[in-house]
């Protein structure tokens, strides 16, 4: 199904491409006598239709198109003055395919268009220096971009159902959870992963900077791990009667239907902090019960359940805080705590600006991957211009669409390109001989060669692609001026040049792509949370009256969206750039959203040691915790081959408050030990992952939840690699 869907989709852009370009052309060619303006014509929805990949609905992507062109506008005026100068021209490349490349940042239609923006001053900045077609260049472009945007409404592609109302059905199927228990855990862990950024289409990713986009993608991380929480606590043994969590998780069924009725209508829900008080109330109560003694508390089962029960209800309360702050711009109630909600009072300018900044560092891939494309289109302008090759917009073009994040897929795209080149070349020198100057054939050709090439190029392949549009850029110059089959070698000598300068790009900037950088992301990441375990559970055992106020989490927040956009371009590069790496990323980001979570939740909502609790139980505590800070270390020492510090005692059988002549659980938290508990699972699996037993071969990333460690021990999220997207590596910074 998707495979045909997939066919479809591009059936019709070939068909919006091709009728928009046939549309230009012809008519400034043949009825207006303007060859310059017909070239133009013919090139923009090429470079807005075929080589940017924009997304959305037909209304959105023409909506995009129309936007894009008053830059598009200025980028050639700007390429046709410094065409005339080789430095200047190289130096606006420069810095034009930089700013270009890195606007990935800004989400994914800004960087949808992008190439096709750059092509605009890539076809503008080259010789002959001609500033009296300037006029003619801008008319081909805008009516070229006008016929385009009509042509995507007119055939448009489905529509993607919104964000929001992925995130309304998810609440919906999560009150139904919480209210009765009888889902299926498959439903709810199903429903959670239809708001997976990767699963939901480009356009309808909340990818901006501003507090709209960062709510909803908060609201929606929080209801994934809702309900993969609720799955957990579904899939549990059954427990003696406990009203308290009953009653408790009635009010997070409410607190769902309302923000899932206020996601589709606008209707809003009950005033904020309801649940947060249930909140309070309910740990009051188990407060209370643990003072009064051993007799008086429930089952240790109830009490771990009790303790998921009040995990996910912080769930539900994020999520019901972020889908208010999602509609009404900013938070209607206090947005508590601050550092979880910290984007809420900062305004638009500032939260780009902390967007563009934080992305501003050689760790960033996007930064690193707008450098890589910004330095090989200036060398490919220089290498042009310095030879003075025909057509040498097509070194750059080869550049900009065969350029990958990594020297082994950067090779592997030019090998087919340039077999594919060879190839069309010699089928377009042929018709251009056996044809001559019979521009009516090459007039009749060029519209069922479009779409032929478009439709079939990205079915069959790169080289398929590449030979196919050989054979277009032949039909449409033999109509422009006469042409010999020295313009199939011309083609197949800037591809090749082209070709080089994207290799030699390749090997010296960031050969291995995000291989590198992921392990000093991940790296980084485990160096910030380790010291936030120690930290959270000495907040949590402190004596009553001590404070509660939770570990600074804001530096390990922006190391993990750091490494979570490392991680996601490493998924998609190709394997075979992967092979021989068997960590296993995904369980490490869950690990690290377990620990950040749990810094923020616990020391708010934990249950914390009576008077008269004992100190050899506390202490033991401690210790597990100063353990699973050592092993977070270790772990991250493994990742860059560091010598790691000695193995520390096991931590999976310690973390447990109780032995044979302990107290209960409760007088020591056993929201502490379901925490620590958990986290110990998580890190066993990440270490099993870099050290794999002899003669079992490394261990498979998993595309689905952990499996001992589930996230809903506490609170940990839904596999993060499938919840990030390369155009948004960078939420909350410190």
């Amino acid at each position: 199904m998707t495979a045909a869907r997939d066919r479809a989709t591009i059936r019709r852009r070939a068909v919006r491409v091709a009728a928009a370009a046939s549309a230009g052309f012809y008519p400034l060619l043949y009825g207006a006598g303007l060859p310059v303006a017909a070239l133009y014509a013919l090139f923009a929805p090429i470079a807005m239709g075929l080589l940017s990949a924009v997304p959305g609905s037909g209304r959105q992507r023409a909506s995009t198109m129309l936007r894009a062109l008053p830059p598009a506008l200025v980028l050639a005026t700007l390429g046709t003055f410094l065409a005339a100068n080789t430095p200047a021209a190289v130096g606006g490349m420069l810095l034009i395919g930089f700013l270009l490349a890195f606007a990935a940042v800004a989400g994914p239609r800004p960087a949808g268009i992008a190439p096709g923006l750059q092509l605009f001053y890539i076809l503008a900045c080259f010789p002959p220096y001609a500033p009296g077609t300037l006029v003619e260049r801008l008319a081909g472009l805008t009516a070229g971009a006008l016929l385009l945007a009509a042509c995507e409404v007119l055939l448009p592609d489905p529509a993607a159902p919104s964000y929001r109302a992925r995130l309304a059905d998810a609440l919906t199927v999560a009150a139904r959870g919480a209210a009765t228990g009888g889902v299926p855990p498959g439903r709810l862990r199903a429903a959670g992963a239809k708001l997976r950024l990767t699963d939901v289409p480009p356009a309808e990713r909340p990818a901006g900077a501003g507090r709209t986009d960062r709510a909803l993608e908060q609201a929606g991380r929080s209801a994934r791990r809702l309900l993969d929480q609720l799955a957990t606590l579904a899939e549990a043994p059954p427990t003696p009667s406990d009203p308290e969590s009953a009653m408790l998780l009635d009010r997070v069924a409410r607190r769902c239907t309302g923000s899932a009725r206020f996601l589709r209508t606008g209707t809003a829900p009950p005033p904020a902090g309801a649940l947060e008080e249930a909140m309070r109330a309910f740990q009051a109560d188990r407060a209370r019960a643990a003072r009064k003694g051993r007799d008086a508390l429930p089952a240790v089962d109830v009490q771990r359940r009790q303790s998921r029960v009040l995990a996910l209800a912080e769930s539900a309360r994020t999520v019901e805080i972020a889908v208010d702050i999602a509609l009404h711009g900013r938070p209607t109630e206090p947005a508590f705590p601050p550092e979880q909600f910290w984007y809420a009072g900062l305004s638009t300018p500032r939260l780009w600006a902390r967007r563009v900044v934080g992305n501003a560092t050689f760790r960033s891939v996007l930064f690193q991957n707008a450098l890589r494309t910004a330095l090989g289109l200036a060398a490919a302008r220089a290498v042009a211009g310095s030879l003075d090759l025909a057509h040498g917009f097509w070194v750059l073009l080869a550049v900009l669409t065969l350029g990958r994040t990594t020297a082994g897929a950067t090779w592997r795209a030019v090998r087919r390109a340039v077999a594919g080149n060879a190839v069309g070349a010699l089928v377009a020198g042929a018709l251009v001989i056996g044809l001559g100057r019979h521009t009516d054939v090459y007039a009749v050709l060029l519209a069922p060669v479009m779409l032929l090439a478009f439709a079939l190029g990205p079915l069959l392949g790169l080289a398929y692609a590449q030979a196919l549009f050989t054979l277009v850029v032949a039909t449409a110059f033999a109509q422009i001026a006469p042409v010999t089959w020295r313009l199939s070698e011309a083609r197949m000598i800037d591809v090749v040049t082209g070709s080089v300068i994207g290799l030699a790009c390749g090997l010296l900037a960031w050969p291995a792509g995000a291989r590198r950088e992921v392990h000093r992301a991940m790296w980084g990441l485990l160096r910030s949370c380790a010291p936030l375990v120690p930290a959270t559970a000495r907040t949590l055992l402190a004596p009553s009256g001590g404070s509660r106020a939770a570990p600074v989490t804001l530096p390990g927040i922006h190391r993990l969206r750091l490494a979570e956009a490392a991680y996601a371009q490493y998924r998609a590069e190709s394997p075979a750039d992967r092979e021989g790496d068997s960590a296993d990323w995904h369980a490490l980001l869950i690990a690290a959203h377990h620990v950040l979570l749990g810094a923020q939740w616990l020391p708010r909502f934990g249950l914390r040691p009576p008077p008269g609790a004992r100190d050899t139980s506390a202490a033991r505590a401690l210790g597990t915790a100063a353990a699973l800070e050592a092993e977070t270390d270790r772990i991250a020492s493994l990742l860059l081959a560091e010598p790691p510090g000695p193995a520390p005692a096991a931590v999976s059988d310690t973390t447990r408050a109780t032995g044979p002549d302990d107290d209960p659980p409760a007088p020591l938290s056993v929201d502490l030990e379901v925490w620590m508990t958990s986290l110990a699972r998580q890190l066993a699996r990440v270490e099993a992952s870099l050290t794999p037993a002899p003669g079992n071969g490394p261990p498979r990333e998993p595309t689905s939840g952990p499996g001992p460690g589930k996230p809903g021990d506490r609170g940990g999220d839904p596999p993060p690699d499938r919840g990030v997207s390369p155009s948004d590596p960078q939420r909350p910074l410190s």
